[in-house]
């Protein structure tokens, strides 16, 4: 049983942990969705992550802030603030782009289902609303993800039928910071 979560600012000696939180969330990630065999694209979507992370901490990036969570000093998730991808600015016809994106929200599966997620949330809708953000979007294709997401967040702001083939819909959320720091700690 883990009792110690902490949430810091992602560190340069962070990176290699935050590597290996995205190789094993993505690849669980999409083999739970069936798309297992799509190892190109979960490759691409690794890689991706891992060079915002670099550029983030390098200060090429530096719109894009990271957090680190760890159980018993243990990484065990990430999440990301910085400006909306392209899946956000296509699907909305760039009526969020002045609206940054919360993402990179990975959690490994043996600590999913335990607050890992949720904890992160908190953490980065209060440090948003000490940089005086109101809003944050965030978006999702993986059908489990917008399960949870539906839940937490309510209805999308927007969601677009068959985006990644028949069946597979994109979901994307629009949402107020202050309805997410009430119990942040």
């Amino acid at each position: 049983m883990h009792t110690k979560l902490t949430i810091s600012r992602l560190k340069p000696e962070d990176k290699e942990a935050a590597t290996r939180i995205f190789e094993i969330s993505i690849t669980d990630a999409f083999e739970q969705e069936g798309l297992g065999d799509l190892r190109e694209d979960i490759q691409h979507e690794i890689e991706g992550k891992s060079k915002l992370v670099l550029s983030s901490l390098s200060g090429d990036h530096p719109d894009t802030f990271f957090m680190l969570a760890k159980l018993d000093g243990t990484a065990a998730g990430t999440i990301s603030f910085g400006p909306c991808g392209e899946d956000i600015r296509v699907c909305t016809g760039g009526e969020l782009d002045g609206t940054g994106e919360l993402g990179s929200l990975y959690v490994l599966p043996q600590f999913q289902g335990q607050g890992v997620g949720s904890a992160l949330i908190k953490s980065m809708a209060a440090w948003l609303k000490r940089q005086g953000i109101q809003q944050f979007c965030l978006d999702s294709g993986y059908k489990r993800a917008q399960q949870r997401w539906l839940r937490k967040f309510g209805a999308p702001y927007k969601t677009i039928q068959d985006y990644w083939g028949l069946g597979n819909d994109h979901m994307i959320w629009l949402c107020d910071v202050k309805d997410y720091i009430e119990t942040a700690q």
